[in-house]
């Protein structure tokens, strides 16, 4: 394909699972392993189809409502979290609950409670209807807003004091922006940038990788947040940007005349996907 010199690949050194999404996968797959109970995921794991196919061919099956959970099974909470209101209702209806929720999802939901407590509005910057979202929006009371970018605040009310805070797989600049356009608009503004650190990270091995190549491919479900960001980042700065599932997406026609190509991927991305890639990759030059 190139005739002068072969197709390097730079991979990003922070790419695949982070740790709350490797906590879930390990744990589910050691607690179908034991065989114990048969057990039901409220929801996909993680946003990653070929991982939550993996899990079902270890019969973990994915259900949409607590309703369609036999009695006498495991119920998993998925680590994006859940509304509160479902654990009780997990409780009330006697299942055996595995709760996997990120711990740093788990951390907003104390800080929001705490604001609402304190009386502050809460304004989350993420994607309205995001899994995450709408459990944040469980504990943030009535008066809470969903924005994912400045311009949407228009179109809200704000009261005199606010408090700000972001689904954790939100792109930084984007936080700042919101909290800066409340900040022009409230009296008083609590901002707590709750994006995790594994995604700060992976967006900013992603633009260094960016620098140095031709192209991008970034690898990882069209479901997750995570991934679409370093689409996004990426793609911002002007190279072409590829974002796959799996390496049998890989067309090499995108990558005539090219010498460098970086790969990243999403927090919810496994190894063995990233490989696949990487080796179709190596395979083209």
């Amino acid at each position: 394909m190139n005739s002068e010199a072969e197709l390097e690949v730079i991979i990003a050194n922070l790419a695949g699972f982070c740790y709350g999404v490797r906590r879930a996968v390990d744990t589910v797959t050691e607690t179908a392993e034991a065989g114990r109970k048969p057990m039901y995921i409220l929801g996909p794991l993680i946003h990653n189809p070929q991982v939550v196919e993996r899990l079902e061919e270890r019969g973990v099956k994915s259900v949409d409502r607590l309703e369609d959970v036999p009695e006498g099974s495991i119920v998993v909470m998925p680590s994006h979290g859940v509304p509160r209101r479902v654990l009780e209702q997990a409780s009330e209806m006697g299942l055996e609950t595995i709760d996997l929720t990120c711990p740093f999802v788990s951390k907003i939901y104390q800080t929001v409670a705490g604001l609402v407590t304190e009386g502050y509005q809460v304004i989350v910057v993420g994607d309205k209807g995001h899994t995450e979202v709408r459990g944040i929006m469980s504990v943030s009371g009535d008066d809470a807003i969903v924005v994912s970018d400045p311009a949407e605040l228009i179109n809200h009310a704000l009261k005199n004091r606010v408090g700000v805070v972001a689904q954790t797989t939100q792109r930084v600049d984007r936080f700042t922006d919101c909290v800066s356009e409340i900040a022009a608009r409230a009296y008083e503004v609590r901002a707590f940038n709750t994006i995790c650190h594994a995604t700060t990270e992976r967006q900013r091995e992603a633009l260094e990788t960016a620098d140095g190549a031709d192209a991008m491919v970034v690898v990882g479900g069209r479901n997750s947040a995570n991934t679409r960001r370093l689409a996004e980042i990426c793609s911002d700065k002007g190279i072409p940007t590829h974002h796959v599932e799996t390496a049998d997406e890989i067309d090499p026609a995108w990558f005539a005349g090219m010498k460098r190509v970086g790969v990243t991927a999403g927090a919810s991305t496994p190894d063995w996907i990233i490989g696949a890639v990487v080796n179709r990759l190596e395979e083209i030059s």
